[in-house]
């Protein structure tokens, strides 16, 4: 009795994560490594990357912590060329790292819009462009994260907005150029999603309301929740496994309902 392959298994691929110490990128990273997949822990944050992937070895998933700062050419490209060193392929990029910013036009600074576009939109750039010679080898998959702040306005979110535009529309651009070569791209736009950054944010900015604030952000979602990690990771699967094998330049929503009025 012939068995038919699982799509949604990684055996045999090797996937690079940056942003991957903490947050969405650590649910990624432990879930496609869950599904049999070598994974880089590509880490700005020398600490929470090395701390993950030590807890993910001690699961028996193959993983390494890459130091990288997403906004530097020579040390992306380094860190790219230490991936494929050490696991001899590189099938799956996501790009994940990222920064978030409230404000406005008018109370956004350049110091505001320079740091969120190196990071958020140059860095999807860099990585992307490194990885890509190993991705065309391979036949492989990118999977950015965007926003739905790249499909619907926000307030006060000028400047991230106009970086997860970009990201969006560079994902439609990768997918167009290299579809004949056999790279996928696609993005996913997430609603709110309970993070670190979450908490962080609202114990900084809001002491002994940090509970009524959540619940306010947890709402705009009408679902009347916001997202998990795991929620995102799960949908990262979906795109960078053979099940998504005929899907390129799409956007996928991950919105709690937000837009469907």
């Amino acid at each position: 009795m012939t068995t038919t392959p699982d799509p949604f298994r990684l055996e045999g691929k090797v996937a690079a994560i940056t942003g991957a110490g903490s947050g969405i990128g650590a649910a990624i990273a432990e879930l496609f490594g869950a599904r049999g997949a070598s994974v880089a822990l590509l880490e700005l944050d020398a600490s929470s990357g090395a701390a993950k992937a030590e807890q993910l070895r001690s699961k028996g998933i193959e993983a390494e912590f890459v130091p990288c700062d997403v906004t530097q050419d020579t040390l992306v490209g380094a860190a790219i060329t230490r991936v494929v060193e050490r696991f001899e392929a590189l099938d799956i990029l996501v790009n994940n790292a990222g920064i978030g910013h409230v404000g406005s036009l008018a109370n956004t600074t350049e110091q505001d819009f320079d740091r969120l576009y190196a990071v958020n939109v140059k860095g999807v750039f860099l990585c992307s462009k490194h990885a890509l010679p190993h991705l065309i080898s391979a036949r492989g998959v990118v999977c950015n994260l965007a926003s739905i702040a790249s499909l619907i306005g926000i307030a006060d979110r000028f400047a991230y907005s106009m970086t997860k535009g970009a990201v969006l529309t560079m994902t439609k651009s990768i997918a167009l150029d290299y579809m004949a070569q056999g790279v996928r791209c696609n993005c996913i736009c997430p609603a709110r999603i309970h993070t670190p950054f979450v908490d962080g944010y609202l114990k900084k900015n809001y002491p002994g309301q940090e509970q009524q604030m959540f619940s306010k952000l947890a709402a705009y979602q009408p679902m009347g929740r916001m997202g998990t990690p795991q929620e995102v990771a799960e949908m990262a699967l979906f795109l960078c496994s053979d099940a998504s094998r005929f899907v390129t330049g799409q956007a996928f929503p991950l919105d709690g309902g937000k837009l469907t009025g």
